[in-house]
């Protein structure tokens, strides 16, 4: 947990001053019971009205004293723990940026939301009470049994008796709710992952009438979490009566050896009214210390989950040598030589697989890939569902790494590559259309916030997306609702495809990315393509046949090796695997057509 501690470093000031004015507050609050009694003996008793008076004038202005520096330590304890809690989410949320796509495997969706939220807001609340409670109720036990000594000893001593079983009760509740509140996030964890997928996939869940069934589901983790936030609080409940029965009874023993001390004349009725207020004072402190303990263990908990995410390191590091790198940089290049009419010619773009080998988790998803394409060139990847094409060209922006061999991009090893001027080459349009929040300029600017509305549009054109954006009510600012929802499959793929030409790649990957556009539509980005994208190396993979007829090179795969490879000609003669996928598609028209 105090590895997080340097996230209050900037706001140490604030950090500083909220416990000193607690000090102030507590001070006042210590004073109270001595000028009470004052009142009960020198003025009560002795009927001095003036003295009543003056003291409760003091009284009053010990309160008033006590209230500002209350005020000014939640005031100044708020501000360092809501700006710790936003550094941290912000640092969190930064770090995970940096995750490579086998990084965010071991993570679940619903589990990191927790940590950037809930975990997060648990260590904010634990801040915040570090401030405020850890100073004043130790204070007030401390201050509070001093000056129970210095109006009686005997007295004083029940309560020194009293406060170490206090502590040893509080230390086993804290020891018995640690694992449970550990349950607890993990729990909540499985409750935002349900969430998360059913809100995302909520249309597919009505379209196959489902919502009972995700209703159960959800209900299922619900109810999981409920008993076991149950069962963490049963324990935590167990302290306000265990603190209230041993605080009653201290004060009952008080009161039956205290009332034999004032008859007796040892003790003034006044005191005797001081010290059970600084018993009071003590054991209502010792509770509050017992909650702030049932917080302390949630927010270990929370640090513990927050730090997984944080320790993790990237297993995908940028490269420091560059030195066959033939490309400038991108930000040493010419950002303004884009013509609306075509993309820039490229020297770079060559992309080769040396004996290349990948697996998920121990499973080969690609073994012994070797594939060269030059720039320019048109590689096409066809094969069965699961057979590894989407895995392979994955390996070349560094979403993943290869498990054997080399992949290379411009003669450079991509390990070797800066992973920002890699990616800055390679643009890729996965199988999912992922679209964000703002309008559509925002999302097909992506990748190139500074790019001018000629470029824009050029880039739309090319992904036969212009027409439709422009029949839209607000054209190119017209907004769109989370992932794009007011928007068709195919204009969704449209917009992404626009997305990556406009970052003018050298290498274009295109994964699938036309299966819910029309053949007509799919025709026109095809021909864009090849006259827009002439200098670059286009990966393209496809499930229809039709698409990559035109491909300088086909590459067949299967079960994760390349089984045959050439052009649709070549494979027409002599690929049993092509011609099976070709008459499979063909018998599929026949019937679709008649």
């Amino acid at each position: 947990m105090w590895t997080l501690k340097r996230f209050l470093t900037p706001y140490k000031s604030a950090a500083i001053v909220a416990p000193l004015l607690m000090v102030l507050e507590v001070t006042m609050d210590l004073l109270q019971p001595k000028l009470m009694s004052s009142i009960v003996d020198d003025g009560v008793l002795a009927g001095n009205l003036p003295h009543i008076v003056t003291t409760g004038l003091i009284m009053l202005l010990v309160a008033l004293i006590g209230w500002v520096g209350g005020a000014g330590c939640t005031l100044y304890s708020s501000k360092a723990a809501v700006g710790y809690g936003t550094d941290l989410r912000q640092e969190l949320f930064d770090h995970i940026q940096t995750f490579s796509f086998r990084n965010l495997d071991t993570f679940q969706e619903g589990s990191l939301i927790t940590r950037l939220t809930s975990d997060i807001t648990q260590m904010q609340t634990f801040v915040q009470m570090l401030l405020r409670m850890f100073i004043r109720s130790p204070m007030l036990i401390i201050g509070s049994i001093i000056m129970a000594f210095t109006i009686s000893v005997k007295l004083a001593l029940i309560l020194i008796a009293t406060v170490p079983v206090l502590f040893i009760i509080l230390f086993i509740l804290i020891k018995a709710s640690y694992p449970l509140f550990a349950s607890v996030q993990s729990k909540l964890d499985q409750v935002n992952a349900v969430l998360q997928e059913n809100l995302a996939g909520i249309r597919v869940v009505k379209a196959f009438a489902r919502a009972r069934l995700e209703k159960k589901r959800f209900k299922q983790s619900n109810e999981d979490y409920t008993t076991t936030a149950v069962k963490a609080w049963r324990i935590v409940t167990l302290n306000a009566p265990v603190l209230s029965l041993m605080l009653n009874a201290t004060i009952v023993a008080v009161l039956w050896f205290g009332g034999f001390q004032v008859v007796g004349g040892d003790i003034a009725a006044g005191d005797l009214i001081a010290f059970i207020n600084y018993v009071t004072v003590v054991l209502s402190s010792l509770t509050s210390i017992g909650m702030m303990m049932m917080s302390f263990s949630r927010a270990k908990v929370s640090a513990a989950r927050i730090n997984e995410v944080l320790h993790t390191q990237p297993d995908i590091q940028s490269g420091t040598d560059n030195s066959g790198n033939v490309q400038s940089s991108p930000s040493t290049r010419d950002q303004n030589s884009y013509q609306p009419s075509l993309l820039p010619s490229h020297t770079g773009g060559q992309v080769e697989f040396r004996d290349v080998s990948f697996r998920y988790d121990g499973d080969h998803a690609l073994t012994d890939i070797n594939l060269k394409a030059r720039p320019g060139e048109k590689v096409a990847l066809i094969g069965s569902t699961g057979s590894g094409k989407t895995s392979l060209v994955q390996l070349i922006p560094r979403l993943y790494d290869a498990s054997q061999g080399e992949v290379l991009v411009n003669g450079v090893n991509v390990r070797n590559w800066d992973l920002q001027d890699l990616r800055s080459r390679v643009s890729i349009v996965l199988q999912e259309s992922i679209l964000f929040s703002g309008s559509i300029r925002d999302n097909i600017c992506f990748g190139r916030p500074g790019a001018t509305d000629a470029e824009l549009r050029a880039a739309a054109q090319a992904a036969a997306a212009d027409d439709f954006i422009m029949k839209l009510k607000d054209g190119y600012d017209t907004e769109l609702g989370q992932r794009g929802v007011n928007l068709s499959g195919g204009q969704k793929q449209r917009i992404s495809i626009a997305r990556a030409l406009l970052m003018r790649p050298e290498v274009l990957i295109l994964d699938d990315s036309t299966s819910a556009v029309d053949l007509r539509t799919e025709a026109s980005i095809q021909k864009a393509l090849q006259s827009l994208m002439k200098d670059s190396t286009t990966f393209l993979i496809a499930q229809r046949i039709s698409s990559v007829k035109d491909a300088d090179c086909i590459y067949v795969i299967d079960e994760g090796q390349i089984v045959a490879r050439g052009t649709h000609d070549d494979l027409m003669a002599h690929s049993s695997h092509y011609q099976a996928i070709y008459y499979s598609q063909q018998r599929k028209e026949d019937v679709q057509f008649g």
